[in-house]
Order: structure tokens, then sequence, then C-alpha cells
């Protein structure tokens, strides 16, 4: 089995964080997308898209989406449970990840790949020439300022984003707060709850690869 990943970005942090909380050790592979290792013939021919990360089972499977491949190891590894026990809070927390994806990570990822000269000609992720819209880099910038807001007082009531537990959903947000900083957005002062909810989550033990980076 081998985990390919860029150690510093946000989808394979997820998968990373995810398997620090679960104790998991698996064989990883650096794929340096700055450096566009991603697009060299030697990966695509493991995974053609050139997207990180990607599992590869002893099989010869290969799973290349973050939530698929912390799904295989939940399944496999399934303590501590990090998506859930009940129909209810399996549903809850695979709501908040889908949110934190759709509403947080594309806003953020929109207004980086839309104004970054890195991203010429590459503003979606994958091995495919895509032209830069600046418009959806001003969109994406309100959209997630908005999103924070929703987090803010979804957390009013609520310990962890998705419950009184924490869980892969939280996972998503904390990571999603680092990948924010790229675009130079931060959890507002005035947002207490966010605050608190962070620093709680700065100390857990799997938190520390993303510290290492800031």
């Amino acid at each position: 089995m081998k985990l390919y990943l860029f150690s510093i970005a946000p989808n394979p942090l997820k998968v990373q964080m995810f398997l620090a909380e679960k104790k998991i050790t698996v064989n990883t592979i650096e794929i340096n997308t700055r450096k566009k290792e991603n697009l060299e013939p030697k990966y695509l021919r493991i995974n053609p898209k050139g997207t990180i990360p990607c599992l590869k089972l002893d099989n010869g499977t290969l799973l290349t989406e973050s939530a698929a491949i912390c799904k295989y190891f939940d399944e496999v590894h399934p303590l501590p449970n990090l998506t859930g026990s009940s129909p209810e809070e399996k549903s809850l927390i695979e709501m908040w990840c889908r949110k934190i994806d759709n509403e947080g990570y594309n806003s953020v990822e929109y207004t980086l790949r839309n104004s970054h000269e890195r991203f010429k000609n590459r503003a979606v992720p994958g091995n495919r020439p895509i032209q830069q819209i600046p418009d959806l880099s001003n969109r994406g910038l309100l959209l997630i300022k908005m999103f924070l807001l929703d987090c803010e007082v979804q957390l009013l009531n609520n310990n962890y984003i998705a419950g009184n537990k924490f869980s892969l959903a939280d996972i998503y947000l904390y990571i999603l707060i680092y990948f924010s900083s790229w675009i130079k957005i931060s959890i507002d002062e005035s947002n207490k709850n966010m605050t608190a909810w962070h620093k709680k989550v700065s100390k857990r033990k799997s938190s520390l690869i993303i510290q290492k980076l800031l």
C-alpha cells in the first residue's frame, strides 16, 4: 500500500491528520506539486488526472479522493470512530464534510487558482489547461467569509462542528482554516465560538501536522 501526497497541501493533510488520529502508519511518497511532479509521466501513469492524495492498495486498486481514502481507513480501522456511529451522527458528519468542501475549500481554491501566477492556465486541479477567471477569485473571497460565519453560528450550541464529538468534519474544518491562510483569511477575533473551537482542536496531537507548517 502506498499513499502519494504533498505534505503541505490541504487535501493530503486531511488524510494525514485522520491517520494521526487513528494512529495508522502508511508508506508515503511525496509528490511536490509546486515542482509539477504530479504532471510528470511517472506519476501520471499511476494517476492519469495528476491529483493528490492518491492511495494505491496492494491489489492495485486506486483511491484518488481524500474522503474516499479516509472512508477506506475508517472501515479497516474502525476505532476511534470519526465518521459517526448512529444514522443521525453519520449523516451530520457527512453533511458538514460536504459543506466544508463545497462552501469552504472550493471558495478558497477558486480565489487562489484564479488569482495566483503559479496557476496561470491551471485554474482547476489536474492535468488540464484552464484559463483563470479573476471574477471567480473575488467571489471566492466573499463566499469563504460567509461560510466561516455559518460555522460560527453552528458552534454556538455545539462543542464541535458536527455535534458534541470530535469527528472527520473537524479535521476538514481545521485544515480549511490553514488553507484559508494561503489567501490571507483567518478567523475573525469577533468570532468567539470559532476561536474557542480552534484552540481546542489545536491541543490534539494530530494537529501538530498542521502547526508545524504555520
